[in-house]
This record gives structure tokens, sequence and C-alpha cells, in this order.
């Protein structure tokens, strides 16, 4: 399986929910706070269809000067980082430049959370190397361990960790 941008995600976010997804094991549909994601992209694309497909990846906005990634909380910035980072190396490799955005459109806040980033050399050595330790990891035998972390109650793969 080619790194996706969910891989990417996962794999900061927790090396076990990012090797069962990599192994075809998918638990989102289930998933309340997928669902709410997934219902504030639709929302967002009924005013304008700007999500992306390309490849393996979903691009949710591409301007002339940035590639957007949305999210519905700022929980775990470092993966959302590197989830818009992959994404800017794609666009990089088939020759479109731009800088990264992240908004987090939070629930009950009125201003939105944006963070910028730019795809440099430094972070595309840092990004190939997360790249291989992903495959790597989906290529291993045995499971990573459970986290046991208070996040875990909210994960798609609660069920299949605790229950």
């Amino acid at each position: 399986m080619r790194v996706n941008g969910t891989l990417m995600n996962y794999f900061f976010h927790c090396k076990r929910q990012c090797y069962l997804h990599g192994n075809r094991l998918n638990l989102e549909d289930n998933s309340e706070q997928v669902k709410i994601g997934k219902a504030l992209h639709e929302e967002r694309d009924r005013k304008v269809n700007t999500e992306i497909a390309l490849e393996n990846i979903r691009l949710d906005k591409l301007s002339s000067e940035y590639l957007t990634e949305v999210k519905k909380s700022d929980a775990d910035v470092e993966a959302a980082k590197w989830q818009l980072l992959l994404y800017l190396k794609i666009l990089k490799d088939k020759g479109v430049i731009r800088k990264g955005k992240l908004e987090f459109i939070e629930k009950g806040k009125t201003n939105k959370k944006i963070l910028y980033f730019e795809l440099t050399e430094e972070l595309e050595k840092e990004l190939e190397s997360y790249i291989y330790a992903i495959e790597a990891l989906l290529a291993e035998n045995e499971i990573p361990e459970v986290l046991n972390k208070p996040k875990c109650k909210k994960c798609a793969y609660y069920e299949y960790c605790y229950i």
C-alpha cells in the first residue's frame, strides 16, 4: 500500500491505528468522530466543491498559492502537519509548488485557527524518513501495542483494541 495522508496522520497519532488501517482493517465507518469530520467536509463542499482527488490522496483545497487541509480540531497538530507536508511533496513531484495551510474549524469557536507551512529541503528529508518508517511498520508481522491514553476512547479502533 502506498503511503497516503491518512496513514501519515495515523503514524503520528498512533502506530497501532496506522498499522491496522494500512493492513486493510478499516473500522472508521462505525466511528462517530470520523462521521463528524466527513459531515464537516460535506457541508463545506456543498458551498463550493474544492476537494481534489489525486492518485491515492484527496486534497481539501488548492489555490494558486496554497494547498489547504481542513481539520475539525487541533487535537493533533503534528499529525496534520505531516499529512499536509506529504501532500505538498506529492504536488511538488508533479511540478506543482505550493505553500501549505492548515485550517482548524472547531465547533463552537468563532475564529478559525490557521497554521502555515512550506516544504523545505530539510522537512522533505524528514518526510522521506517517515514514509520509509510507515512502509516498514506496515510490513511488520506483529501489531504495535495499545497506547492506553485518554485519546484512545475517541478512536475508531477503540473496540478492536479494548473489547
